[in-house]
């Protein structure tokens, strides 16, 4: 009989912080511009979180189903490939959790564009149809992107660009291009926890046909990949600051020093397994950067 502690361990609840951080900052650039509106912050948390989650039972069911969780695999044993989960269970549950989903999105939708035009309807509802396709097919179907090197370039889409760009309209009516700097933040530090995790995992992904793109850049080009998405996200967030005029943002920088240890870590490591502890940095360091931006912009909201 399935635990409930199985079923918490399957939802990867590590992962969640990392999955709000685009919203955090997306609708704290419209704090900082003037714009609130608490029912829409806490809509799209929770549809963001639900997201994530139909991600993570999704990817325990398809890796185990194209056979790339095995006893080869470095990182922690799935729910599915370990028996705690039946296959049958995990299908009803990436159902029951892509249905609520959309339902939270709809609410989100109804909430946050009934001042904008009536094509923002739609784009919204596609983008919430694109966010539960996309969350479902990184490792589930004949065709799954995760297997073929573009899980990098989705994480950075949803996780950075729709995120963080896609929230702030909810909150301000309006769009500014001004978001495309912590877009890439967040999207390339997302980006950077899922190349870690592939880095990890490598030459067991290879051997089961599973063409990540650090399988296919291989080790020494994966880790110069990777210094490339952390060094860029940090310019474009001090580019951001910069432009924003948000000078006590810049105490969202003091994670930095946990970035560089974790660069210096990646540059001398030769042990793919050791970068699994390494996962929980980054994560964790983005939605520490996110909390802090989040402070001072409350800190100067409420001085000035």
């Amino acid at each position: 009989m399935t635990n409930s502690s199985d079923w918490i361990n399957a939802l990867r609840l590590r992962t969640l912080p990392l999955s709000v951080s685009g919203i955090l900052v997306g609708s704290f650039v419209a704090v900082y511009q003037g714009y609130w509106n608490p029912i829409i912050f806490l809509l799209a948390l929770f549809t963001t979180l639900l997201f994530q989650i139909l991600s993570n039972l999704a990817n325990d069911l398809g890796d185990y189903l194209k056979g790339a969780d095995n006893s080869g695999r470095i990182g922690p044993v799935r729910a599915v490939q370990s028996g705690a989960i039946s296959k049958s269970a995990m299908k009803n549950a990436v159902v029951f959790t892509a249905a609520i989903s959309f339902i939270s999105a709809g609410f989100l939708i109804y909430f946050g564009t009934k001042h904008l035009s009536s094509a923002s309807i739609y784009i919204y509802t596609g983008l919430a149809i694109a966010s539960i396709l996309a969350a479902v097919t990184y490792t589930i179907g004949k065709k799954a992107y995760g297997y073929n090197g573009l899980g990098d370039l989705f994480v950075f889409i949803f996780f950075g660009l729709i995120s963080v760009m896609g929230v702030y309209p909810l909150f301000s009516d309006t769009f500014s291009w001004e978001l495309v700097l912590p877009a890439v933040t967040i999207g390339f530090l997302s980006t950077s926890v899922l190349n870690l995790n592939n880095m990890r995992d490598r030459e067991n992904d290879e051997k089961v046909g599973k063409r990540t793109l650090a399988v296919k850049l291989g080790a020494k080009n994966a880790k110069r990949y990777h210094f490339f998405l952390i060094s860029t996200a940090f310019l474009s967030w001090i580019f951001f600051l910069v432009l924003s005029k948000n000078w006590l943002g810049f105490v969202s920088l003091i994670p930095t020093i946990l970035f560089i240890k974790h660069l210096i870590f990646v540059a001398k490591n030769s042990v793919p397994k050791e970068l699994d502890s390494q996962l929980k940095t980054v994560a964790l360091g983005t939605f520490f950067i996110s909390i802090l931006y989040v402070i001072s912009v409350s800190v100067s909201q409420w001085v000035f």
